[in-house]
């Protein structure tokens, strides 16, 4: 007797001729059609015009799932890993009636983009909400570190990993490295800069090595991501040294000031570069809290230093400058800075210096605009990029006990968590 014909489903290995060539690959969900769409096994995908396709059958499907809420079955065999979905293009998948993306909001939905990473752990996602990076505020920061800080100190769990839009990425990066302090387990920040159905989709790599990354030694704020264009490996970031550097490469991610901690591969293969925290049974302590009242500003020439009366007067208590050069402000003449800056200091508000430049590090002894504004009170932040500085400055005024003149000066120059490193060469990384 025949078997029953099976209708392929989005997630199934299919196998089909094309025009008498053999392909395999998992299907995936098509805005045409018309079009079959695979995901083959170096991760790329491709579509096949339905009437060149002679034969088609199914070679596996995925597991089954509980049937009432899309949350996979644990194995109990495999490491247990903790996935907070966030937003971004890497939490989406193709609407095939519209053409457009939605957000993955289940472990069955990711499973059919993303099936790897379960064959490697038992994944339990979460999503305690879904947004692009540039709808987040510091209160969702704040729901994530209080969040991970229990997936941390479960036993169970093995490592963390929380998928991001890509532009602000490194703000909840930076700020998850100051919330929850020294870790016990790795907790990696991915994303993606093309969506799942798009071919050169760099979400299936990151996504793989991010897993491999969270079950590793390296108990730190991870950013995880294309290390070049290719599909070779992933760098492993420091989460509070880095920028997106382009709009739309794959390898958008640089380190600032110093190496990544290391590369992984879809194997696994991971080889470090540096010291880090390494894995251990410490209870993690979150410190959760971020003071709004702090503004991130780009200094340009000919700017009027009024600017910082509207802050002042709307209440604002600390003001991170990006700087010229080593740190210069207009010094003389019309638009002299000097004088404003001494009377919003002499009123209370604290006044940081950061580059603009990104790579090298701020020195207010190199030129007189700099030894003008360190006395009257600005503080330089050495290599700590403008936007770690923003976001520091905020946790600190954040808690009560931080937030005298001497007391917050002393915290902003202290290490926390690694913001402050020796200066690389430009042509290093």
């Amino acid at each position: 007797m025949k078997k029953p014909y099976k209708k392929p489903e989005v997630g199934d290995i299919v196998e089909i001729v094309v025009n008498g060539k053999k392909e395999n690959g998992r299907l995936l969900e098509s805005y045409d059609r018309g079009v079959l769409l695979l995901k083959l096994d170096n991760g790329y995908n491709i579509g096949f015009k339905k009437e060149d396709i002679s034969e088609l059958k199914v070679v596996s499907t995925p597991p089954p799932t509980t049937a009432d809420d899309g949350k996979l079955k644990l194995s109990g065999k495999k490491p247990i890993v903790d996935f907070y979905l966030t937003g971004g293009t890497i939490s989406s998948k193709l609407d095939p009636k519209t053409g457009g993306n939605t957000w993955l909001i289940d472990g069955r939905e990711l499973f059919k983009v993303y099936p790897e990473i379960f064959e490697m752990c038992d994944v339990r996602i979460k999503s305690p909400f879904m947004k692009a990076s540039e709808d987040m505020s510091n209160k969702d920061w704040i729901r994530l570190a209080k969040l991970i800080g229990k997936s941390l100190n479960d036993d169970q769990v093995k490592g963390v990993i929380v998928s991001h839009g890509t532009d602000f990425l490194h703000y909840t990066a930076s700020a998850l490295g100051f919330m929850l302090g020294k870790l016990n387990k790795p907790v990696v920040l991915t994303y993606s800069q093309r969506s799942s159905d798009r071919g050169s989709s760099d979400s299936r790599l990151n996504l793989v090595c991010s897993a491999h990354a969270a079950l590793s030694d390296i108990a730190e704020v991870i950013l995880v991501g294309h290390a070049n264009s290719d599909d070779d490996y992933c760098y492993m970031l420091q989460g509070n040294k880095v920028r997106k550097m382009h709009t739309s490469r794959r390898d958008t991610f640089r380190p600032i000031n110093c190496k990544p901690f290391g590369k992984v591969n879809a194997e696994g293969k991971v080889e470090t570069f540096r010291d880090f925290n390494k894995r251990n049974k410490n209870k993690v302590e979150v410190n959760a809290f971020f003071d709004d009242r702090v503004v991130l500003l780009k200094f340009y020439p000919g700017q009027n230093p009024e600017i910082l009366d509207y802050y002042r007067k709307k209440g604002y208590k600390g003001i991170i400058i990006e700087m010229s050069g080593l740190g210069h402000v207009i010094s003389e003449g019309k638009n002299n800075w000097i004088p404003k800056l001494k009377e919003v200091i002499g009123k209370g508000m604290f006044v940081y210096a950061a580059a603009q430049t990104i790579y090298g590090r701020l020195d207010p002894f190199v030129y007189s605009p700099g030894r003008k504004l360190q006395d009257i009170g600005v503080v330089f932040l050495g290599d700590m990029l403008s936007e770690t500085a923003f976001v520091k400055l905020g946790w600190v005024l954040g808690k009560k006990e931080w937030r005298g003149s001497v007391s917050t000066k002393n915290k902003m120059l202290e290490n926390v968590n690694g913001e402050f490193n020796k200066r690389l060469g430009l042509d290093e990384w």
